[in-house]
């Protein structure tokens, strides 16, 4: 198996400005996610930013970085420049590896290069994990997924998919015993062929109102194969209490 792993690095963030180059224990927070992701068993890692500041910070550390337009409306779009920038093979497996989660585990990053790998009628490949507590099921910040029998993606939403119509009739907000309820986890590997065609697709109300780009994947007939994860992955950094959490993590382990 044969892939590599892209990083995309955007300067805007509302909640944290400037959030890739935030300090980690003496390095950026993007430079730290690369650190993890060269850990895999990626061939090679790229980060793709549209911020001048951030490429140079990543090469002064050691880690390739390319300059990508500042207008793409969605990661996706990013990954297609990169795809094209770099002249890939139209069968090269793409890993997007999100610049703010600097705990994430490289084991995972191989499992769904490999998911995709060994899944030639998909085009792209991501992974979730079992809900067990309602509040994230009916939290609309975490993604839900629905899959066939055979683990391919029927649809994700914002909702609390399925719904378990007997057990919430009385309008609580419950759990129903067996559920088969999966929170989606936002890393994906990509085909360099659908990488290319993305920018082309049709963009449709699903993905419009849930604001959740891989729907335009399944509203465009792409398959997307879905790997069932035993445990959700560390919480990556949106706010300045995850960033605190995370510097702390660091430094115990310094």
């Amino acid at each position: 198996m044969s892939f590599i792993a892209v990083i995309p690095a955007r300067a805007a963030s509302t909640r944290l400005p400037g959030k890739p180059l935030l300090d980690i224990c003496g390095k950026p927070m993007v430079v730290r996610t690369a650190e993890q992701a060269a850990k895999s068993q990626a061939s090679r890692v790229v980060v793709a930013t549209d911020d001048p500041n951030i490429q140079m910070a990543v090469q002064e550390h050691g880690f390739e970085a390319l300059l990508t337009r500042a207008d793409h409306p969605t990661g996706t779009d990013r990954l297609a420049e990169v795809a094209a920038q770099l002249a890939l093979a139209p069968d090269t497996i793409v890993v997007n590896v999100q610049g703010d989660e600097p705990l994430i585990d490289p084991a995972q990053i191989n499992t769904v290069a490999q998911l995709l790998a060994q899944t030639p009628d998909a085009s792209i490949a991501t992974c979730a994990t079992a809900i067990i507590d309602a509040a994230v099921l009916f939290n609309p910040n975490a993604v839900k997924v629905v899959c066939t029998h055979r683990q391919r993606a029927l649809y994700f939403s914002r909702a609390p998919i399925p719904w378990a119509r007997n057990a919430l009739a009385d309008g609580s907000q419950t759990l129903a015993p067996g559920l088969p309820a999966l929170h989606h986890i936002g890393l994906y590997a990509y085909r360099t062929d659908f990488l290319k065609a993305y920018p082309g697709l049709q963009l449709g109300p699903l993905e419009s109102f849930e604001s959740l780009e891989q729907l335009r994947a399944l509203e465009n007939g792409y398959s997307i194969a879905v790997h069932i994860a035993d445990t959700h992955p560390a919480a990556g950094v949106d706010t300045q209490e995850d960033l605190d959490r995370i510097r702390e993590i660091f430094s115990n382990r310094l």
